[in-house]
């Protein structure tokens, strides 16, 4: 059976934190704020793996209470997602989108296409990087923070009899 998750995330932006993007240091005047690396866009991610899968999400899985996961680089988290799913599922396609009035990220999709695809175990080819404005509307907008959305799909394991 093929599922289908969705993910969303958002963070609002603090002074002295590096930007981290799809595992991609994104050199910017600001970071995000968050428990982790607070990369909004692999947090969509993880969501949208563990959501397709019905696997609760990334709150749950690795909670901001949690000091393990304090600092902690977002892409080690999808592969720790990854394998869990993996026991079950085979993801067959990401897709996720950024929301972001800057910075651009067009200099660094191709790197973040491939961070991703390696994380999740996909060839690159199966993962879609896109960002867009909010057209001045919103947090976004008004360059408080940055969001992103993503879409997973994965496919049922044969179970063995």
């Amino acid at each position: 059976m093929t599922r289908t998750g969705w993910g969303y995330d958002s963070h609002r932006f603090i002074k002295g934190r590096r930007l981290v993007l799809g595992g991609v240091l994104v050199p910017f005047e600001k970071g995000l704020k968050g428990h982790s690396d607070a990369d909004v866009l692999l947090h969509a991610v993880i969501d949208a793996v563990l959501g397709a899968c019905a696997l609760g999400d990334i709150g749950t899985l690795f909670p901001d209470t949690d000091p393990r996961f304090k600092d902690v680089s977002s892409l080690f988290l999808l592969r720790e997602a990854v394998r869990l799913v993996s026991k079950r599922f085979s993801i067959r396609h990401i897709d996720v989108t950024l929301l972001a009035e800057a910075p651009r990220l067009g200099p660094y999709r191709q790197r973040i296409r491939a961070k991703v695809a390696r994380a999740a175990g996909l060839p690159v080819e199966d993962v879609s990087v896109k960002a867009k404005t909010n057209e001045g509307m919103g947090f976004v907008g008004r360059r408080e923070g940055l969001a992103a959305a993503a879409v997973a799909t994965v496919e049922d394991r044969p179970r063995r009899r």
